[in-house]
């Protein structure tokens, strides 16, 4: 039924195969230099989120679409390159294990903000923090039982995947299996007609 929440979804970017390759490779080093309790990112599962908006309905999947489509009518145009490694929230006390994006940065962080508020007129609070383009490649479930951070960061510094241009926003469904999540994409919108 079009009122019942059940489908979980999240709109973000996917970037193409030859940039995701250069991860997981990143991703296969970190496994040797980083030891501990991390949950890695599956190599399906990597992609740059915009927005989670949770458990939503049919009808709320065609609202945040069409806001989407509304938001891209002014033709946008986003280069990024995935590039560095961070940790959040911090280097004392790391939760997640990320991959950065340098390149149209601030464009991006614009066409984000913009679409929260559009998608905060539908019923999608904003999240309260700040964006940060970022492709999660592990969760530290606990930094005390983690160690080689650190000079993985080091050690890994010049890393980059590459530069690509973002052709469209993909909004995924995200079941979640004792084996991890399965995305699903629900919709495909394009930035550059």
């Amino acid at each position: 039924m079009a009122g019942e929440k059940n489908i979980r979804a999240f709109l973000a970017i996917e970037p193409p195969e030859d940039i995701l390759l250069s991860v997981r490779r990143l991703q296969e080093a970190l496994k040797r230099d980083v030891q501990g309790r991390l949950a890695w990112t599956r190599p399906g599962s990597l992609h740059i989120t915009l927005k989670f908006f949770g458990d939503v309905s049919a009808d709320d999947v065609r609202q945040i679409s069409q806001a989407v489509q509304n938001r891209l009518q002014a033709r946008w145009s986003v280069n990024l390159k995935i590039e560095k490694l961070g940790v959040f929230p911090d280097a004392r006390k790391p939760r997640v294990l990320w991959c950065g994006t340098s390149g149209d940065v601030e464009k991006l962080a614009t066409l984000q903000k913009q679409l929260e508020a559009d998608f905060s007129l539908i019923g999608f609070a904003g999240q309260g923090r700040t964006f940060q383009a970022h492709l999660t490649l592990a969760r530290i479930r606990d930094p005390r039982e983690v160690s080689g951070v650190d000079s993985a960061l080091t050690g890994h510094a010049t890393f980059s995947a590459g530069e690509f241009p973002v052709r469209d926003l993909i909004l995924f469904q995200s079941k979640l299996t004792p084996q991890g999540a399965i995305y699903t994409r629900l919709a495909s919108f394009p930035l550059m007609i």
